[in-house]
C-alpha cells in the first residue's frame, strides 16, 4: 500500500469511525441500507421498499414519488428529474431534461410572464424519469411504488414550521395568478398559508396517483390527465399541449463525468447538469494541498469563493451542447485550466465583468443505498419555490416554471428559448467510489448554490477529517459570479469576514443555518466497518434512516 493509500485509509476510518447518529432523525446508522430525504413521510416511504426486499431504485422512486406529495414547495409531478445510480457495477446517469413547448411564441416584451404563472412551463418529466428507472433497474411492482405516496396524500401530513414560512413569504405570488389554481390547493380556504401542524391532505393528487397506478405512466402523458392539462393551459395562456405531452419526455441514459479527488472518484451528471461546476472546484482544489483546507479558515474560507466565483466564470464563457458533449474536450475542466487556475489562485476577488444574477431556485435531492451494493441520487425540482405558483386544475400538482432560466439573447446557445429546447439546470446529483465501490451518494437544491454546497461538503470530509454528521453543520457560504459572498451569519468568526471584505468581496449576510445555502441529503456505506450512514439536512424537514437501524 502506497503512503496515499495509507493516509486516505487513515483519513475514511476517521470519517467512518467518529460519526454519530442523532435523536432527531438527522444523522442515522443501519445494517440494511440507508434512505436521506427532505422529508420523513419519503424517507418512510424509501425505507419501507428496502424492508420489503426492493433495490435502491424501488427505494428511491417510492421516496421520489413521496417528495412530490409531501415537499410540493422542491418538487413534484409537474417539474423534471435527473438522477445518477450505480447498479450492478455500472454507473449511469439518467438525464430527464425537460423541454420547451412546441407551441411556445413570446415576444420580448412579454419575457417577465415566464416567471409566475402557465407561461413559463415546460414538458414536464419527472413521471417518465421515474417509470424509466423503475422499469430498468426497479424491482417491485409500479403500484407499490406509488402507493406510499397514495397514502400521504389521501392521509395527509403535518405542515412543518419551514413549509409554513415558505407559504407565508409565497403567499402575494399565490394571490397574484389570476386563476388562483395553486392558492385554491396549497393555501387555507385559499387565501391564508397553512400552519405549523396542520393536516394537509391533497384528494385530487391521491386520485391522480391512483390513476397513476393503475393505468402506468403513460396516462399521464396520453389519458385524460394530458387534457386537462392541455385545457387548463389553453383557458389560462400557457403553451403545454397535450402533443407535447404525447411525445413523452422519456431521458436519456448518459455517462457520468468523473474526476479523482483525495483518491476518491467523484462521479456527476453532465451538462445539461451541474455537475461540471461541482468537478472544476474539486480538481483546482485537489491541486491544492489538503493542509490548505484543513487548517486557518480565513485562507480556507477566500481560496473557496476564488474557486466558486471562478466555476462561475468559467462555465459562462462556453455553454455545451448536451447532445454532443464530452467530458474530455470540455476546455473548462482540461488539465492546463485546472492548473492555471489552481496556481493563479490568490484569495482575492476578481472582476468578472458580468452582471449580478440572483438565482431563487429550489429543487430536493434523495440518497439512497441498498445491500446489494446499488446506490441511487435523484434531484428533482419544480424550480422555484412553488414552482409557477399555478396548478393543474383538477389534478393538484404545481407547474414548474423552467423556462425563466433559458438562454434569451444567443440564439446559438442549446439552450436559447425556442420550442424543443432542453432546460438548463445547475443539479448535481453525485456518487464518491473508493476502489471503484461506491461509498456516497450526496446532492443538494439550491439552484447554483448546488455545486458550492456539494464541494464544501465533500472538502470538509476528505479535506478535514470530517464524519458526515458534522461536515453537514459546518457554517457555509457561495461566492456569485459578480464576487458577492453569501454565507450563514453568526456562525463565521469575524476574522474570516474581515479577511474576506479586504480581498474585496461584497459580504451578504444570510440568517443562520441559511435555507438559501443549499441542503444536504447523503448516505454513506461503510468500507472500514459494518452498516450504513446516512445524513439529511439539519436546515430542512427531512431524516436520513435505514433497515435495521442502530
Amino acid at each position: 500500500m502506497t503512503d496515499i493509500d495509507i493516509s486516505l485509509s487513515k483519513t475514511i476510518a476517521m470519517i467512518e469511525e467518529s460519526f454519530q447518529p442523532s435523536q432527531d432523525g438527522k444523522c442515522a446508522v443501519a445494517e440494511g441500507g440507508m434512505v436521506a430525504t427532505a422529508s420523513p413521510a419519503a424517507t418512510a416511504a424509501g425505507v419501507s421498499m428496502l424492508e420489503r426486499d426492493g433495490n435502491a431504485v424501488d427505494a428511491a422512486c417510492a421516496a421520489a414519488f413521496a417528495l412530490a406529495v409531501s415537499e410540493p414547495q422542491a418538487s413534484g409531478l409537474g417539474g423534471e428529474s435527473k438522477a445518477i445510480l450505480h447498479f450492478n457495477g455500472e454507473t449511469v446517469v439518467i438525464d430527464g431534461s425537460s423541454r420547451v413547448p412546441e407551441g411556445f411564441a413570446l415576444s420580448c416584451g412579454q419575457m417577465d410572464d415566464l416567471r409566475f404563472g402557465y407561461r413559463g412551463t415546460s414538458v414536464p418529466s419527472t413521471v417518465a424519469v421515474l417509470a424509466h428507472l423503475h422499469r430498468r433497474f426497479g424491482a417491485k411492482p409500479w403500484r407499490d411504488i406509488i402507493e406510499p405516496a397514495m397514502g400521504i396524500a389521501r392521509e395527509g401530513y403535518c405542515i412543518s414550521a419551514l413549509q409554513e414560512n415558505l407559504l407565508q413569504r409565497e403567499l402575494d405570488r399565490f394571490i397574484q395568478i389570476p386563476s388562483q389554481s395553486g392558492a385554491r390547493y396549497f393555501l387555507k380556504n385559499g387565501r391564508h398559508p397553512y400552519r405549523e401542524g396542520d393536516l394537509f391532505r391533497q384528494h385530487d393528487l391521491a386520485s391522480l396517483l391512483e390513476d397513476l397506478a393503475d393505468f402506468g405512466p403513460e396516462y399521464f402523458y396520453r389519458g385524460n390527465p394530458a387534457k386537462l392539462i392541455d385545457s387548463d393551459m389553453k383557458g389560462n395562456g400557457g403553451f403545454l399541449r397535450a402533443e407535447d405531452l404525447d411525445r413523452i419526455p422519456w431521458p436519456r441514459e448518459r455517462k457520468p463525468i468523473t474526476a479523482a479527488y483525495r483518491g476518491m472518484e467523484v462521479s456527476t451528471a453532465p451538462p445539461s447538469s451541474g455537475g461540471r461546476m461541482l468537478l472544476f472546484t474539486l480538481m483546482v482544489l485537489g491541486r491544492l494541498p489538503a493542509t490548505m483546507l484543513a487548517q486557518g479558515a480565513e485562507e480556507r474560507c477566500g481560496l473557496l469563493a476564488e474557486v466558486f466565483q471562478e466555476a462561475l466564470i468559467s462555465s459562462k464563457k462556453e455553454t455545451p451542447d448536451p447532445f454532443i458533449y464530452s467530458f474530455e474536450n470540455d476546455i473548462m475542466c482540461s488539465r492546463s485550466t485546472i492548473e492555471k487556475v489552481a496556481i493563479a489562485l490568490t484569495g482575492g476577488r476578481q472582476s468578472s465583468g458580468l452582471p449580478r444574477k440572483d438565482s431563487g431556485g429550489e429543487t430536493t435531492h434523495l440518497s439512497v443505498m441498498d445491500c446489494r451494493g446499488n446506490a441511487v441520487g435523484i434531484t428533482q425540482s419544480i424550480n422555484l419555490v412553488y414552482g409557477a405558483k399555478a396548478a393543474a386544475q383538477g389534478l393538484g400538482f404545481i407547474y414548474n416554471d423552467y423556462l425563466i432560466d433559458m438562454e434569451r439573447n444567443d440564439r446559438e446557445n442549446p439552450h436559447f428559448l425556442r420550442p424543443g429546447a432542453p432546460s438548463v439546470s445547475s443539479v448535481a446529483p453525485t456518487i464518491v467510489t473508493c476502489n471503484g465501490t461506491p461509498w456516497m451518494v450526496v446532492g443538494s437544491p439550491g439552484s447554483e448554490r448546488i455545486f458550492s454546497t456539494v464541494t464544501q461538503f465533500i472538502s470538509n470530509m476528505l479535506d478535514r477529517g470530517m464524519p458526515m454528521c458534522r461536515a453537514m453543520k459546518e457554517p457555509r457560504l457561495h461566492c456569485f459570479i459578480d464576487g458577492r459572498i453569501s454565507y450563514e451569519g453568526n456562525r463565521f468568526p469575524p476574522s474570516v469576514l474581515d479577511h474576506l471584505a479586504e480581498c474585496g468581496y461584497e459580504l451578504d449576510e444570510r440568517e443562520p443555518w441559511s435555507f438559501f445555502l443549499g441542503a444536504i441529503h447523503a448516505v454513506l456505506k461503510c468500507a472500514t466497518r459494518p452498516g450504513y450512514q446516512g445524513v439529511a439536512e439539519i436546515r430542512r424537514d427531512g431524516t436520513a434512516r435505514g433497515p435495521r437501524s442502530l
